[in-house]
């Protein structure tokens, strides 16, 4: 039995409505997604979002149905074994609810966050936007979040035992100039818990965070997280690899002088790519001109680009881990020829289901 995603959070209070809710999640794990999708995409996007979160959070703390069999090949990538290629992308389960019923779906890994140093609550609402007839999506949620140490002490009582990212990132009021001291308190907090740590500077919903991707100070960020992981593995005895999350709207020379960086500072992988700022393919939606970053099916030929870009300038230094557009397994197994070596879906969840898991595992299963 496997349970659903598309978006879900309930509140719990009391056994009673936990047995409900049980039910719940039950019976959907039984139905179809393609059946289930209807209802959740007639509520408001993000409260169907915190409904399918919770109903997930629920489904993972009373082991309904049956842990979904690991399938696919094992890969090495970071040091890490990796069950198979498919990941789920961060910004899904920002604060660490859901992470034993994601654990069921059948991915070789989770990514968990954005996570800051201190709770902030993003954006004004409305802020996150579907855009069916495009299988895409315009978020502009800004790092919404309950804080590095909720997140900490969510994990502390998960069940889930696979690979486990944790992607940090800076507090909207934090000054850019700042910013490393961000990045630094999440490092510290996070590192003993996570299987890797993904440093996110690519958010088009922080203010001026992108500018971090700048040569200079992409510099002196990566000298200082690099630095400080050299210490925190000397002090907690294990190594956790550090992965950059990049934007796609970089020009080749950009692409060059981050593969350079990354390079020089012995990152462990790059994740190509967070959302767009452009509107591609979908100028005709009358979402278009929504502020916020685009993912989902339009993003997929940007991604895959600056992957390939990225491929020829590092050479086989550091993996890629690709984001970006998957909707569909043969766009998985795209990224894969493209040059990456494991993939992470978002977007595509939404509008495909927990089916989109299987599928991107089969053809990306060599």
């Amino acid at each position: 039995m496997q349970a659903n995603v598309g978006y879900i959070g309930v509140k719990r209070s009391g056994r009673n409505q936990n047995v409900v809710v049980a039910g719940i999640v039950e019976s959907c794990a039984m139905v179809p997604y393609s059946l289930i999708r209807p209802f959740l995409f007639a509520l408001d996007a993000e409260r169907a979002h915190e409904l399918t979160l919770g109903l997930l959070a629920v489904g993972g703390s009373l082991r309904l149905g049956q842990p979904s069999p690991t399938t696919g090949n094992p890969v090495e990538v970071m040091g890490l074994s990796f069950p198979n290629r498919v990941g789920l992308a961060a910004g899904l389960d920002k604060n660490g609810t859901a992470v034993d019923g994601l654990g069921r779906l059948g991915f070789g890994f989770l990514e968990v966050g954005t996570v800051t140093p201190r709770p902030q609550p993003g954006n004004p609402k409305p802020r996150l936007f579907r855009l069916p007839e495009y299988q895409a999506i315009i978020n502009r949620m800004g790092f919404n979040n309950a804080g590095v140490d909720a997140l900490l002490e969510r994990l502390a009582h998960m069940r889930y035992r696979g690979i486990l990212g944790i992607n940090i990132g800076k507090n909207f009021d934090t000054p850019i100039k700042q910013a490393v001291d961000d990045y630094l308190i999440c490092l510290d907090k996070a590192y003993p818990r996570a299987s890797y740590i993904t440093v996110n500077i690519s958010s088009p919903n922080t203010k001026n965070l992108r500018q971090l991707q700048g040569a200079s100070e992409l510099d002196a960020l990566l000298g200082a997280l690099k630095g400080r992981q050299t210490a925190l593995a000397d002090r907690h005895g294990k190594y956790v690899p550090l992965a950059l999350k990049i934007a796609p709207d970089l020009d080749p020379e950009q692409i060059i002088n981050i593969a350079d960086a990354l390079k020089r500072h012995r990152i462990d992988a790059v994740i190509a790519t967070n959302t767009t700022l452009g509107r591609e393919g979908v100028e005709s939606s009358p979402l278009a001109a929504e502020a916020g970053g685009l993912s989902g099916g339009p993003l997929f030929d940007k991604s895959t680009a600056v992957i390939r870009s990225l491929a020829q300038a590092l050479a086989g230094e550091l993996p890629i881990i690709a984001a970006g557009g998957i909707t569909s397994g043969a766009r998985a197994r795209a990224k894969i020829d493209a040059g990456a070596a494991l993939v992470q879906i978002y977007s595509g969840l939404i509008y495909r289901g927990p089916q989109l898991v299987a599928e991107c595992i089969e053809a990306t299963d060599n």
